[in-house]
């Protein structure tokens, strides 16, 4: 019979409120628990040592172990074991079945370090980038220069700096790649030629790319005008796997091609093939990190072709304003456009692809999605568990809103890095970690981390460079376990029922795909410094401070909501009210299903004005007309708060005004006064019951 506990028990010892008058503790399980990241340095590892270091997790309380294997241990090579090797899957099952035994799960990263490559992506399936070169012709003229471009030579090792001309392209089939740990090469080589555009002084585009000779010679004389050809070359960003263990060096696959990741992910089948992995929970994939280098990985080998069959328009006619030397509103909006297939590449070419190779063997896939160019609120829910890092709560609420927003059960997060030192950080440093998760929406905490380390190997054992280091030589092993058991208590609980929040804040990124930054692509990982000032971070903040409970939605997964009962219904979730911000560029569907939802009986927010611009540039001149004439249809009045303006639309109310507070009272949106004396929280709905983390 489980024991019934009063609710001030609950209060005082794990922070959590409850409606009911008791409450039994849930039977905990093992994904209850904390689990870490585990490191395989080298794949130095034996079955004993296996049984030996999880039987020590498991007595410390963890629940299960992402295994990821990382570069070697130097002095030890002759005991590496190079990565999906025979030899290696027999250790990775024997590592299964044992946590099997001990009631441990199981998580795998889809590499060797990360993001994802290996020595078997070929050249074709490598990440790629974007080079150009421009001539001038008048009338008359004949293009005299060759149409090339050599790729320059780069390289960035980690470890030993090797002849760059002594070593073979790809990387992968040199030896000894673990001394040189290598960052990013490229090899000085000519590039293809993929598309030759003409473009004269009066705006016409003139495709030239079947007029370059096998020797690169242009056979072409300029019609009457000044003409500016670009030649588009794609190369080899040179991206390798960071911190790859022995048998995982390589290529960083191209994410934006799908015959890249069904290649590489067909290498995980043919090593799999023969072994038994059935108690495998899932796969992981690390945050992108692909552009934490030289340039930028920016181009796929089809996406002339995907940009045109999702834009509606031909980029090669508009190579000027992609490259930022036209007009600057054809510039932004061309860009943004382009941003925008590259954030439909990565999810549906990358993501969810990985997703459904994953279930297809019964496996789940954890995400960290941050640091990608792309609109991440889609690219984690793409995965089965979002999972994030950092210390901002406004950063870690795009996991958990992917998760809320979709009805996703689990949200994790990479728990506890770079506290301190290896043995300097407390179990109240890691617990103050912790509790800033919960309340930000996280319920499965992965540790980072914690080293294999062979049972003879003098102290302090094998470790990795990142901090917190949570393995047995760490003085506060013999503590660790009281943390993971209120870990363990507090997730129990925030694992069941769904988020209970009530306010839905667009993320008006298509203002960032606008504006070209320092790159062609931006990266999203948190609330980035260009949204300061914005009624967008604006909203997020002052909600947390004032005590409203808001997930961040997309505009994907705003066309996947409707109104019904009186409430916003998300795919996994309901809200009571969306909140609009002001914002410079907005796609005419999500303006036009947002005042949809309206139209319906729901409550809309316009924190800031009305937004400026429809995006993108194919149909503007019809998508701005339409669009203006929704806006011109919405004619605020003064309600009974002199702060707050509102319109009745069909069957809703659009309000708007300056001060959120008000918008929200007025719309009667409950908040939490405790935030008014600092006191953050986090609301669970459970059948009848709801409870508070804080």
């Amino acid at each position: 019979m489980k024991k019934k506990l009063p609710i001030i028990s609950i209060l005082l010892f794990i922070s959590v409120i409850v409606s009911a008058q008791e409450l039994s503790w849930p039977d905990i399980t093992r994904e209850n628990k904390p689990w870490t990241r585990w490191w395989w340095p080298g794949s130095i590892v034996t079955p004993d040592g296996i049984t030996a270091n999880l039987e020590k997790y498991r007595d410390a309380g963890l629940g299960g172990m992402e295994l990821t294997v990382i570069y070697g241990v130097k002095g030890q090579e002759n005991k590496f074991i190079n990565y999906l090797s025979p030899e290696w899957m027999k250790v990775f099952t024997h590592t299964l079945n044992e946590a099997q035994r001990l009631g441990l799960g199981i998580d795998l990263a889809n590499a060797s370090g990360w993001p994802f490559g290996g020595p078997w992506v070929d050249p074709e399936d490598a990440s790629k980038n974007i080079n150009y070169k421009t001539y001038s012709l008048r009338t008359g003229e004949k293009l005299t220069e060759k149409i090339e471009y050599r790729q320059p030579s780069l390289m960035r090792p980690i470890g030993q700096k090797p002849d760059i001309t002594k070593l073979k392209d790809p990387l992968s089939r040199n030896k000894d790649l673990q001394l040189y740990a290598m960052d990013q090469i490229k090899f000085e080589k000519p590039l293809p030629v993929q598309a030759v555009i003409a473009y004269s002084d009066s705006g016409k585009a003139v495709n030239l790319s079947g007029l370059v000779t096998p020797e690169r010679d242009l056979e072409w004389t300029a019609p009457p005008g000044n003409w500016t050809i670009y030649a588009l070359f794609p190369g080899w960003h040179g991206k390798q796997v960071e911190r790859a263990g022995p048998g995982g060096e390589g290529d960083v696959i191209d994410h934006f091609s799908g015959q890249a990741t069904s290649r590489y992910l067909k290498h995980f089948d043919t090593a799999f093939a023969d072994y038994d992995i059935k108690s495998l929970r899932g796969y992981f994939n690390d945050s992108y990190e692909v552009d934490d280098a030289s340039g930028q990985a920016n181009w796929t080998n089809d996406l002339l072709y995907e940009f045109r069959i999702r834009r509606g328009y031909d980029l090669s006619e508009y190579l000027p304003a992609l490259f930022q030397k036209d007009d600057p509103e054809k510039n932004a909006r061309i860009l943004s456009d382009y941003r925008q297939t590259i954030s439909d590449l990565l999810l549906e070419k990358f993501s969810s692809q990985w997703t459904t190779w994953a279930h297809r063997q019964g496996k789940t896939t954890r995400s960290q999605s941050h640091g990608s160019p792309g609109n991440i609120l889609d690219l984690y829910a793409a995965a089965d568990i979002p999972e994030t890092e950092g210390s901002e709560i406004t950063k870690l609420k795009f996991a958990s809103s992917a998760s809320n927003v979709t009805g996703k059960r689990y949200t994790s997060c990479e728990a506890a890095t770079w506290l301190n030192e290896h043995f300097i950080s407390t179990l109240s440093d890691i617990k103050k970690c912790a509790d800033l998760f919960f309340v930000s929406g996280i319920n499965h905490l992965f540790y980072h981390g914690t080293c294999y380390s062979p049972q003879n190997e003098p102290w302090p054992g094998f470790l990795f460079y990142a901090a917190v280091e949570l393995t047995p030589s760490n003085p506060l092993w013999k503590d660790f376990r009281a943390l993971n058991g209120y870990v363990a208590r507090v997730q129990s609980f925030l694992q069941q029922g769904m988020a209970d929040n009530d306010i839905l804040l667009y993320f008006p990124i298509f203002d960032r795909y606008a504006h070209y930054g320092k790159g062609m692509l931006e990266h999203f990982d948190a609330i980035s410094p260009a949204y300061n000032g914005t009624p967008f971070k604006d909203a997020a903040e002052s909600m947390i401070e004032k005590g409203f409970a808001y997930d961040y939605i997309s505009d994907l997964q705003i066309q996947n909501t409707f109104f019904s009962d009186g409430l916003l219904q998300t795919e996994g979730n309901i809200y009571k009210t969306l909140i609009l911000p002001g914002s410079e560029y907005i796609p005419i569907e999500t303006f036009s299903q947002i005042l949809k939802l309206a139209y319906e009986g729901a409550i809309i927010i316009l924190y800031g004005d009305l937004p400026k611009n429809v995006s993108g540039w194919a149909d503007k001149e019809e998508k701005t007309a339409f669009f203006n004439q929704m806006k011109a249809g919405i004619n605020f009045s003064p309600t009974n708060n002199p702060e707050v303006f509102g319109t009745v639309y069909g069957k809703g109310m659009i309000l708007t005004g300056k001060n959120l507070e008000q918008l929200l009272t007025f719309a009667k949106i409950r908040r939490e006064t405790m935030s008014d004396d600092h006191l953050r929280f986090r609301g669970k709905k459970h059948t009848t019951d709801g409870y508070l983390f804080m």
